[in-house]
């Protein structure tokens, strides 16, 4: 796997926002057409792994890629800091319960690779359970695909600290973005250089391999993930099921 620190987290000087924003709002229209089908079919479905650092836009590309989409087929499932009920047990006990239906597409806003990132970056887990954990993370993802006709798709989001900082500010000067505010946010982008070598690990020892998306950019970085959700669906070639006979 490509190494983080020499990815560009910006769009490729070729392309124009203009064109880019008009083929990213065709796309979730088709995007909203084939979860239907998906839906009615009832024989897979897709889950969307959304990681990133804070303000990398995780909440706005599941917003903008899937917002043709039934309330019924798509759901998103936010993963902040376990309750007692949920340290109480596996780490991945939290998580399986909300696996994605044959018929529905579930994205993770955070997910299950939180328990090897910010715990590993404040050492609350040693290496010895870091491995266990990977093993038990690629042995989960590989149950989803093999018993369960699961698509899992996993983005990266790939913000600078320069374009992060802007963003966290923002939440504290601009009324409408003043709820996402949060200090912890400042607190673990202190810790910035620790998180990228964990996530160099995630890309690294995942045996489904990631989308690294450049997230500086909301207009590419959503066109960039609506596009390998379309294409995913697109592959299952989808159509309605026939009537039922009486």
């Amino acid at each position: 796997m490509a190494q983080i620190n020499q990815l560009k987290t910006i769009p490729p000087d070729s392309v124009k926002k203009k064109d880019i924003i008009k083929k990213t709002s065709k796309m979730a229209k088709k995007i909203g057409e084939l979860c239907r089908v998906l839906q009615a079919d009832g024989q897979q479905s897709i889950l969307v792994v959304l990681q990133g650092m804070d303000a990398s836009g995780k909440d706005g590309v599941t917003r903008e890629v899937f917002k043709y989409c039934s309330p019924s087929a798509v759901c998103a499932v936010g993963y902040k800091k376990p309750t007692p009920e949920e340290f109480a047990h596996d780490f991945l006990w939290r998580v399986h319960k909300h696996a994605p239906a044959k018929g529905s597409i579930k994205v993770f806003i955070r997910s299950h690779y939180e328990d090897v990132l910010i715990q590993r970056v404040h050492h609350w887990i040693d290496e010895e359970r870091v491995d266990a954990r990977f093993e038990a993370i690629n042995a989960f993802e590989n149950l989803l695909i093999k018993d369960n006709n699961t698509t899992v798709l996993k983005f990266f989001l790939h913000i600078s600290p320069e374009r992060q900082l802007e963003k966290l500010q923002e939440r504290k000067e601009e009324p409408d973005k003043f709820f996402k505010h949060n200090p912890g946010d400042w607190e673990e982008r202190k810790y910035w250089n620790e998180y990228m070598k964990c996530y160099q690990d995630v890309l690294d020892r995942s045996a489904i391999p990631w989308h690294i998306i450049p997230a500086d950019a909301r207009w590419y970085r959503n066109y960039m993930v609506a596009k390998e959700v379309l294409k995913t669906l697109e592959g299952f070639n989808l159509k309605y099921p026939p009537l039922k006979q009486d």
